[in-house]
């Protein structure tokens, strides 16, 4: 990825960044979470257990610090995030945090980025 892309997107207020991850893991069918000895979750304000994930490589890596610094990106094909990632994390009581930016993140139910995600793969 251009460094000026990287640049660009990350400083993008959360809900563009949320918008540009839907449109990028239905292109390259993979969502990329941060795992070292597990995967990294993270906490809200209120205690509720958040699950991070980004549409790159490239920004799950900006995100490997602090807490996270052992933590390497590892991919996850879209269909198997869909299937069995989505209802496990639903069914664990877990919001979703999609595109940390060491700042801030559109935190959301399982339900709304599964509908997100399908009306976007409705169009291919």
């Amino acid at each position: 990825m251009i460094n000026k892309e990287l640049e660009a997107v990350i400083k993008l207020p959360a809900n563009k960044r949320y918008e540009y991850f839907i449109k990028k893991v239905v292109d390259f069918e993979e969502v990329w979470g941060l795992y070292h000895d597990g995967w990294a979750i993270s906490q809200d304000d209120t205690g509720k257990m958040l699950m991070p994930f980004w549409p790159k490589k490239e920004f799950a890596e900006l995100c490997s610090i602090e807490e996270w610094s052992d933590y390497t990106p590892k991919s996850i094909d879209l269909d198997e995030f869909i299937n069995d990632w989505l209802p496990g994390i639903k069914k664990d009581g877990y919001k979703l945090s999609i595109f940390w930016n060491n700042n801030d993140s559109a935190v959301l139910e399982v339900d709304t980025l599964l509908r997100d995600l399908e009306t976007e793969l409705e169009k291919y």
